[in-house]
C-alpha cells in the first residue's frame, strides 16, 4: 500500500505512515503502525510507558531508523528525503532540552542565531516568545531559577524559534501541576490555529479528551483502537457507573454489591475509595445505591453516564490508565 495506494500520496496528510516496526533486541517496541494524521489537526497518541508512542516519534522525527516500514511527512519519504523532513518539523522530547545556566532570552537568541536570524531579529523573537509563553519578566533569570511549568514552556517556546509545519511533543505536561498543564494546553491550541499539525504523546486521558481532534490508543507496541474521543467514547458502547465512598474500608463490601446487583465487573480505583462499573440500567443502580444505605456505606458521590476514556482504556487493555501507571512504578 505505497506509491499511491490508499491512505498513502494524499496531500492532506501530514504524517502518512504504514507498517513502522522498531526491535530492540528481542522486543518489538513499535509493532506494525499505520498513521494517517490531517494537516492542522492535533493527533493524540494514547498509552502508558513503554506503550511505543516515544519510539514512534523518533521514528517520525527522523532521529531512529526503523527496522520495517515506510512513512512520509508531508509527501516526503522518511528515509530518502530526510534532510526535507527536517526543515518542516521539531521535536520537544518529555525534558528540557534546553541550558539551565543561561538566561530565557540567552536560551532562545541561541536558538535563533543557529537558525540564521540576525542578532538584532534573534532578541525580537526571543522577546516576543516570552511576551507569548508569559514569560517576559522572567527573561533574565537563569533557566535552573524557573519552575516546572515555566521549564516546559521555555522548551516548547525553543523548539517553535523557526514556527513548524509539524510539532511532535511528547508527553509536554509530565509532572506539572493543573495550572502549567492548561497553560501548555492553551499554548498547543494557539499553534494548531496557526496552522501547525501536533503529534502529541500523553499518558493523561484528559489530555487527549481536550486536545486532540483523533486519538491512537497503542499498547504493545500497536495501535488498538482509533478514532475522535466520541467515537471511542461509543465504541464501548455501555454506560458507566463511578461511586466515590467516604471510607476506603468499605471498597470491598461495595464491590461486592455492584456485582451482584448490576451483574458486571467493578474495578476498584488506585484511591480505594473509587469504583467503577458499566452499568445499562439505572434502575440496577438505584438498587445498588439503596443496598448501600442499607448496609451503612457512605457515599459521598456517584455519577450514571457516558463512558469515559479512562473507561475506553479498560475495556481494551484490562486496566485502567491508573493502574497502568501504578503498575509500571512498581516495577522500577
Amino acid at each position: 500500500m505505497w506509491e499511491g495506494e490508499n491512505i498513502l500520496q494524499n496531500n492532506d496528510l501530514a504524517i502518512e505512515a504504514e507498517g513502522l516496526v522498531k526491535v530492540f533486541g528481542k522486543e518489538r517496541a513499535v509493532d506494525g503502525v499505520d498513521l494517517a494524521i490531517q494537516k492542522g489537526t492535533v493527533y493524540g497518541f494514547l498509552g502508558p510507558n513503554g506503550a511505543g508512542k516515544t519510539t514512534t516519534i523518533r521514528m517520525l522525527a527522523t532521529l531512529l531508523p526503523a527496522d520495517a516500514g515506510k512513512a512520509r511527512i508531508f509527501g516526503h519519504d522518511l528515509v530518502s528525503d530526510s534532510a526535507a523532513i527536517r526543515r518542516r518539523i521539531s521535536l520537544t522530547g518529555q525534558y528540557a532540552s534546553i541550558d539551565e545556566d543561561l538566561t530565557g532570552v540567552e536560551n532562545l537568541m541561541l536558538i535563533a542565531r543557529l537558525m540564521g536570524y540576525t542578532r538584532g531579529q534573534a532578541r525580537s523573537r526571543a522577546m516576543e516568545l516570552l511576551e507569548a509563553f508569559g514569560l517576559e519578566r522572567a527573561a533574565k533569570r537563569q533557566v535552573k531559577k524557573y519552575s516546572g511549568g515555566m521549564r516546559r514552556r521555555i522548551d516548547i517556546a525553543a523548539s517553535i524559534v523557526v514556527t513548524p509545519d509539524l510539532l511532535f511533543l511528547d508527553e509536554p505536561t509530565t509532572g506539572l501541576d493543573p495550572r502549567s498543564r492548561n497553560q501548555v494546553w492553551d499554548i498547543i491550541r494557539a499553534l494548531v490555529r496557526a496552522g501547525t499539525t501536533v503529534l502529541l504523546t500523553t499518558q493523561y486521558l484528559e489530555e487527549a479528551d481536550q486536545l486532540a481532534d483523533r486519538i491512537g490508543v497503542i499498547h504493545n507496541g500497536k495501535i488498538i483502537a482509533e478514532g475522535t474521543s466520541n467515537e471511542l467514547k461509543a465504541s464501548v458502547g455501555r454506560g458507566t457507573l463511578n461511586v466515590q465512598l467516604v471510607n476506603a474500608e468499605d471498597q470491598w463490601r461495595a464491590q461486592a454489591i455492584l456485582e451482584e446487583k448490576l451483574d458486571a465487573a467493578v474495578h476498584l480505583g488506585a484511591d480505594s475509595t473509587s469504583l467503577t462499573a458499566q452499568a445499562d440500567d439505572s434502575a440496577r443502580v438505584a438498587e445498588a445505591l439503596a443496598e448501600f444505605a442499607e448496609q451503612r456505606i457512605d457515599v459521598s458521590d456517584f455519577s450514571l453516564g457516558r463512558p469515559s476514556l479512562d473507561e475506553v482504556f479498560l475495556t481494551l487493555t484490562g486496566k485502567s490508565a491508573d493502574q497502568q501507571h501504578a503498575s509500571e512504578e512498581e516495577t522500577l
